[in-house]
């Protein structure tokens, strides 16, 4: 089910993504002096009072890109415009009007979509009263706003459930899953997207960095809704050249936090490098169901087979070893459905339980198989029993004598052979080590300080 699309529109650095965060109430846009870092569609659902729509940013028209991606920014605005039931033509009121703000009223005059003009920044009565000078651009009387400090946010929600009416009655379906795309730069995650959304969602370039934000892209399969999240390319940090780079990571962190499954693209005619290795070191910590996707998988065909593939990156990619393998070619759209069903394979793992007693069976085979090392002092660890106390990830508890006992490799290897025994094969397993006396400890009665027993 589609929603209603309100389209924010203007010129460079009018303020239109911090417009786009203060409306949805969380930094979903990157807000940076520095002109042109919107580029994507930027989206986020907005409820008010229980009417719903689908809130775009974009990018700042007539922006001179220096990737020279200012076609395909322009692009995307026009997608917007296009799918739009309300624009939101936003201008700088500390300013005089610009011959790019006039650009834009003239694109915007061919629209059949209603117009509402919003004069940002205004943070001061004497910036409010300047405000009627806009009326010129010709689309009626301004409503005065200040994304920066929140101003005015109430009355312009009103003004916008007003002006798309019962178009914004109903609320949208929650996606059955929701999948994060990460991987670094150009290894084709927004051609994937875009083979998803069977559209150009996001810009596809051959410039490093062309995606900055997390995208949210909505798609459908099987009448079924899902949500995929495209993410910035990551680039080892010394790289860094501005507080973008900076943004970007955040927001694939944030994205691969609050992901169902991640798909975790590398490019197959490249080696694997310390920022794949980094990446997979980040989703394992966040304990993610996660699958390796090899893309450019039809440019690396003579050179390896998938098996030989698959060793290489059990090589090189250790702490993944539990996730599966998928080969796609996202140029083409080939393998993209059979990703999304594997992905739902995991997502159904993820949220499995246990009873105890396969729990505890689990663990007595694992103990029988190999027991724990003895520590420095000769002390030996135990296992007691073990239970499922949540799922996504699944998450187990064992209680132990003394969980400083237990080495780490040692701890790895219960964590394998749970997930080989039971049905999270190919997902991670969190485990938790608590302290618990054994049943023997428990019913012994401890003696009291200084009492002794008397003779027979």
């Amino acid at each position: 089910m589609s929603l209603p699309i309100v389209a924010i529109v203007g010129r460079p650095n009018v303020g239109k993504s911090s417009l786009l965060n203060t409306l949805a109430r969380r930094r979903i846009s990157i807000v940076d002096p520095t002109p042109g870092v919107t580029r994507d569609r930027v989206s986020a659902v907005i409820d008010v009072d229980d009417r719903y729509f689908e809130l775009i940013d974009t990018g700042g028209y007539g922006i001179e890109d220096h990737d020279d991606l200012t076609e395909h920014v322009e692009g995307q605005i026009r997608y917007a415009i296009a799918g739009a039931s309300l624009i939101l033509f936003v201008v700088d009121v500390q300013e005089e009007i610009t011959p790019l703000d006039q650009e834009v009223a003239r694109l915007l005059r061919a629209v059949d979509a209603p117009i509402q003009l919003v004069a940002n920044k205004t943070d001061t009565h004497k910036q409010e009263q300047r405000a009627g000078v806009l009326v010129s651009l010709g689309f009626g009387d301004p409503i005065c706003v200040s994304a920066l400090h929140g101003h005015g946010r109430r009355e312009l929600m009103e003004l916008i459930t007003e002006r798309i009416g019962a178009e914004a009655s109903v609320e949208p379906p929650d996606p059955v899953m929701k999948v994060a795309m990460a991987g670094r730069r150009n290894v084709g995650k927004s051609t994937f997207i875009n083979a998803l959304a069977g559209q150009d969602r996001v810009i596809v370039s051959e410039v490093p960095g062309t995606t900055r934000d997390s995208v949210d892209v909505r798609f459908e399969m099987d009448g079924q809704e899902f949500l995929a999240i495209d993410t910035a390319g990551i680039r080892k940090r010394r790289k860094w050249k501005a507080d973008i780079d900076f943004y970007g990571y955040t927001r694939v962190l944030a994205s691969v936090r609050r992901a169902d499954v991640v798909l975790f693209m590398i490019d197959a005619t490249t080696p694997i490098t310390e920022v794949d290795k980094k990446l997979a070191r980040l989703i394992r910590d966040e304990y993610k169901p996660c699958v390796i996707v090899i893309n450019k998988w039809d440019l690396a065909k003579g050179r390896a087979d998938a098996e030989a593939y698959g060793d290489y990156l059990a090589k090189t990619l250790p702490q993944m070893s539990y996730a599966p393998l998928a080969f796609s070619t996202a140029t083409e759209g080939r393998n993209i459905r059979s990703t999304i069903e594997l992905s739902r394979s995991l997502f159904k793992q993820a949220r499995t339980r246990v009873t105890t007693g396969q729990l505890n069976r689990a663990v007595e085979a694992t103990l029988a198989e190999q027991q724990p090392a003895a520590g420095k002092q000769g002390a030996q660890p135990k296992i007691y029993y073990a239970t499922q106390v949540s799922v996504c990830p699944p998450t187990v508890v064992l209680f132990v004598n003394n969980p400083a006992l237990m080495r780490e490799q040692y701890r790895r290897f219960v964590e394998k052979r749970i997930r080989e025994t039971l049905p999270f094969e190919e997902v991670p397993v969190r485990l938790l080590w608590r302290a618990r006396k054994s049943r023997e400890e428990a019913t012994t009665p401890r003696r009291k300080a200084g009492h002794h027993p008397g003779p027979d």
